[in-house]
C-alpha cells in the first residue's frame, strides 16, 4: 500500500517495513497543525496494517524535523496552544504505541517537536550530521509534545534538566553516548541502509511476540516493579499455544529455522 492522499507526509507501505516521511523540505519539515492532523490519521490507519516495522524520516538533506512551525504558533491563544500541544501528544502516543518496532532515522536537525517525535519511536538511528535539542526555552516556551516526559525517561532527570534548561544542541556522537541515539552512520544513505539491516534481523522473529513484548514493556514501566512483573507473567501466559509460539518452539526442537 502506498498512500498519496496527504499533502505534508508520504507513506510507502508496500513492503514489510513502512517508510513514513515528513514532507515539508522548504520549511525544514516543521510541524504545523496540518502535519499533525495528517500524521494522526495516517498512524491510526497504520495500527491496523500488517507491517513488521516503520521508519520515520524527514524529506531532504537538512532536517529530520527542525521543530514546530513557529510562524503558525506565534499568534495562538492560550487555548489554541494547549489544543496544539494535545494534538501533538496524541500523535506521539499513536507512534509510540504502534504494535511493531519503529525507528526514527534522523538526518540533520531534530529540534524541539522534531526531537520529541523521534523520542516517540522505539529507536533513534542518526547520521553524523544529526543535531538534537529542546531549544524551547530560548523562545520563552517549553516542550509541548512529550519532551519533558520522554527525555527524562531516556537520560534521567538531571541530564534532561540540563538539556532543557540550557536549550543547547547535541551532536550525534553525544546523543549516542547519552543513550538517545542507538547507532550513528556516515550519511543519510548509510542511515537508511542501517535501518533496513536492523529490520532484517527483527523480521526473522515472531512479530506477534515482538508486539506482546513491546506492549508489556511499555505498560510495565508505568507501574512498580512488582506490578510490572505481574503484567509480564500474565502476558507470558497469554502468548502460550498461539500459532507463532507453537511454530517457534517446534522449530527449535526440530533444529530448523522457524517460519513466522
Amino acid at each position: 500500500m502506498t498512500q498519496n492522499n496527504f499533502e505534508t507526509i508520504t507513506l510507502d507501505a508496500t513492503g514489510d517495513v513502512g517508510i513514513l516521511t515528513i514532507n515539508r523540505p522548504a520549511k525544514l519539515n516543521a510541524l504545523n497543525i496540518q502535519v499533525h492532523r495528517e500524521l494522526k490519521h495516517c498512524l491510526m490507519e497504520l495500527r491496523e496494517k500488517n507491517l513488521k516495522g516503520l521508519i520515520l524520516i524527514g524529506e531532504g538533506e537538512k532536517a529530520f524535523i527542525a521543530g514546530a512551525d513557529i510562524a503558525e504558533m506565534k499568534p495562538m491563544t492560550n487555548g489554541e496552544a494547549q489544543a496544539f500541544a494535545e494534538l501533538g501528544q496524541q500523535v506521539t502516543l499513536l507512534l509510540e504505541s504502534l504494535p511493531y518496532p519503529t525507528i526514527a532515522a534522523v538526518n540533520g536537525f531534530a529540534l524541539g517537536g522534531g526531537f520529541e517525535m523521534a523520542m516517540s519511536c522505539d529507536f533513534i538511528f542518526a547520521s553524523k550530521n544529526a543535531v538534537f535539542g529542546l531549544p524551547e526555552v530560548k523562545l520563552g516556551l517549553i516542550p509541548g509534545f512529550g519532551g519533558t516526559q520522554r527525555l527524562t525517561r531516556i537520560v534521567g532527570e538531571r541530564r534532561a534538566k540540563e538539556l532543557m534548561f540550557s536549550g543547547r544542541s547535541v551532536t550525534s556522537e553525544e546523543a549516542k553516548n547519552l543513550g538517545i541515539a542507538l547507532e550513528v552512520f556516515d550519511d543519510k544513505a548509510k542511515l537508511l541502509e542501517g535501518c533496513q539491516n536492523w529490520f532484517n534481523l527483527s523480521n526473522a522473529n515472531s512479530n506477534a511476540a515482538i508486539a506482546r513484548a513491546k506492549e508489556t514493556l511499555r505498560s510495565g514501566t508505568e507501574h512498580t516493579l512488582e506490578e510490572g512483573l505481574a503484567i509480564e507473567a500474565k502476558a507470558f501466559g497469554k502468548i502460550f499455544q498461539t500459532s507463532q509460539m507453537i511454530e517457534g518452539t517446534t522449530a527449535f526442537v526440530e533444529k530448523r529455522k522457524a517460519q513466522f
